[in-house]
């Protein structure tokens, strides 16, 4: 999603509510893409950290606050959940990503976060898409051509790792060309123990 002209005028932003893996599996999805750049000849983003989008929507600064308490209550509400990231796929015909093997605690988190997307679109903005198919880009903007090689490629390899999804953070840019600022962090409760039982 990017803004135009008049949004940026406007004092528009465009804000991406994402959830990170920690640093391993981030480093391993990184040299996915260094090496997907490198055997397809494609320019991937380096500098962009790994993640995977929840929401992403257009919104101005003063809205800001209201997105943070409201998404801060949503996230002292969850738990810090395991991902499992188990396969290649893509996005016809000009993503390829790294799937996740459960997607319905993201989904979870998606309805969670319903009551924030509505505030957005009541107050006259775009309406806020929240996360259906959970996953971690490995090259997007793809012609029809490379995607298909790609993908015929990808078909047969493998990709496994695990994490917790601890936190969601808040972005902001200009444009989808634009550097991503950090908002805000909003960290999940941690997992609750299951108390031994005695022997």
């Amino acid at each position: 999603m990017g803004t135009n002209n008049s949004q940026q005028s406007s004092g528009f932003f465009e804000y991406l509510l994402v959830a990170h893996p920690d640093a391993a599996v981030s480093e391993k999805i990184n040299l996915e893409k260094i090496s997907f750049g490198s055997e397809y000849h494609e320019k991937i983003a380096p500098a962009s950290r790994v993640h995977a989008t929840i929401a992403n929507f257009i919104a101005v600064e003063a809205m800001e606050s209201t997105i943070a308490k409201w998404t801060y209550q949503v996230a002292s509400s969850i738990q810090s959940f395991p991902v499992i990231l188990d396969r290649f796929s893509g996005f016809p015909k000009h993503t390829i990503y790294i799937g996740v093997q459960d997607p319905i605690p993201f989904q979870q988190l998606a309805k969670k976060l319903k009551p924030v997307a509505e505030y957005i679109s009541n107050s006259g903005c775009p309406s806020a898409p929240l996360v259906s198919y959970p996953h971690f880009s490995i090259a997007r903007g793809l012609s029809a051509t490379v995607y298909d090689r790609a993908m015929e490629d990808y078909a047969k390899k493998s990709f496994y790792a695990s994490c917790m999804i601890e936190e969601l953070v808040l972005l902001r840019r200009r444009h989808q060309f634009d550097k991503c600022q950090v908002v805000q962090v909003f960290r999940f409760r941690p997992p609750e123990l299951v108390p031994m039982l005695p022997d």
